[in-house]
């Protein structure tokens, strides 16, 4: 039987700042993560209800949110370059997939993002 777990951070609005505008570009007011990490199963599929057994997020969603707080980014990719970083720090993570978007983009509408999906060979050269 084949088994894969992950875990999903949807929607989670970053207090950050970044790009650069001149007169009259549309200031975007949001940028929202998605983050989906791929972990063993056995890190969900568990036994005993106790955190000693599972994979802690916590602390990985403090630190991506001091991140986002750290300074004016250029670029959403630097800022989601250092949360990937941040990611590999932790050997429960197999794989990833992250998505950083701002909006509005044009009329007080849309949202445009950039999504990144990093597998375990990648993931592992990152680790060094």
């Amino acid at each position: 039987m084949s088994c894969k777990a992950s875990i999903e951070l949807k929607d989670l609005q970053l207090l950050t700042q970044v790009g650069t505008y001149k007169a009259g570009d549309i200031i975007p007011d949001s940028h929202i993560l998605d983050l989906t990490l791929w972990i063993d199963s056995s890190l969900v599929l568990i036994a005993e209800d106790s955190m000693s057994h599972v994979f802690d997020y916590d602390p990985l969603v403090a630190e991506i949110t001091r991140l986002a707080a750290d300074g004016h980014y250029e670029t959403q990719e630097r800022l989601m370059s250092r949360i990937v970083e941040a990611c590999a720090k932790y050997p429960q993570i197999q794989e990833l997939e992250i998505g950083l978007r701002k909006s509005p983009v044009h009329n007080d509408s849309g949202s445009l993002g950039v999504r990144l999906c990093i597998d375990r060979m990648t993931l592992s050269k990152l680790r060094g």
